[in-house]
């Protein structure tokens, strides 16, 4: 398996998980930690701030807390994060520091976004640690998630 078939068996994975938060009536995100030298999936998580009444209960941070919990360690050396939506800023901290190797992500966010978008929270001085990015793998999947989410919620 090539890394782009390996990035898109574990992203589609993370949109089933967006799928489930979109039922819940969550923005439709998901995310995953996964140990690529094995090739499974450690933690999971969808979008679930409304449901927890926790306003950092974005997937990632969900996904991170339950890796750290499951490996006994808030570092995540040698584990890649795959989410469905370009990290916030907050989600961008939380993956530094956790010392997440890879970041993996489907659609950027040039709104709220702050990696490729808006603050590029990686490239900045006071970022001690910087994981390798890859955007845009099954990006339109991804954004018509959150399209169709937010339409019908205007509606």
């Amino acid at each position: 398996m090539d890394q782009l078939e390996f990035d898109q068996r574990f992203m589609s994975r993370a949109i089933s998980l967006a799928q489930a938060a979109s039922a819940a009536g969550e923005v439709p995100v998901g995310a995953l930690v996964v140990d690529p030298h094995t090739g499974k999936i450690i933690a999971e998580a969808a979008n679930a701030p409304i449901a927890g009444h926790d306003p950092t209960a974005h997937a990632e941070i969900c996904a991170l807390r339950l890796a750290g919990q499951k490996l006994k360690n808030y570092r995540l050396h040698g584990c890649w994060l795959y989410v469905t939506l370009e990290p916030c800023a907050m989600c961008a901290g939380a993956i530094a520091h956790a010392r997440i190797e890879r970041l993996i992500f489907g659609a950027s966010d040039p709104k709220g976004g702050a990696v490729i978008s808006g603050t590029q929270f990686f490239e900045q001085p006071s970022c001690h640690w910087k994981p390798q990015v890859t955007g845009e793998i099954m990006a339109e999947e991804s954004a018509n998630l959150l399209t169709t989410f937010f339409k019908k919620r205007r509606s």
